[in-house]
């Protein structure tokens, strides 16, 4: 069993609740638009990091990070990838490679849109977690937690942070 912990856009924002919220998970799985080294040391540096890199990602993190993963974790295929769109509406770069092996679970982000949809067609859970940094037009920063257990996945979770709304004093 793994608890995972999914979080996309965060644009070299940091927030401590990252670590709180990702406590109780035994890797944290990173959509792109890192934003920074900073934010990838400080997730690798609590649990163990899977990340691509995004379109807003610069090349340092590029040469660490690639555009495409495809992974198992427990008895369940995975892909992530940055731009990935959703279900029936999948992205040109990755629709293809989605039609011909997909996978039980594909993660994206990109949209800074958060959604969680079971694909009928592809036969795969579909997870974006929205944005969890301050940069985009979203209204509010999200994540979401997963447990996959053997072949299934339990407590999904989806969490908000905040609002975008600063406040000064």
């Amino acid at each position: 069993m793994k608890r995972i912990g999914i979080i996309s856009d965060t644009h070299a924002y940091w927030d401590d609740k990252y670590l709180h919220y990702f406590e109780p998970c035994d890797e944290i799985w990173h959509a792109g638009d890192i934003g920074s080294m900073e934010v990838a040391q400080r997730l690798a540096d609590f649990r163990p990091l899977r990340a691509v890199c995004g379109n807003c990602d610069g090349g340092d993190l590029r040469q660490i990070y690639k555009t495409i993963l495809r992974w198992k974790c427990e008895d369940v295929d995975v892909l992530m990838t940055h731009i990935g769109g959703y279900p029936g509406h999948y992205a040109p770069e990755i629709r293809s490679r989605l039609y011909a092996s997909p996978p039980r679970l594909f993660v994206c982000g990109h949209s800074h849109i958060l959604k969680v949809q079971y694909d009928q067609t592809l036969g795969l859970l579909h997870i974006n977690p929205g944005a969890a940094g301050m940069q985009g037009w979203h209204k509010e920063r999200t994540l979401v937690r997963l447990t996959i257990k053997g072949d299934r996945f339990e407590d999904c979770e989806v969490i908000t942070l905040s609002d975008k709304t600063k406040t000064t004093l």
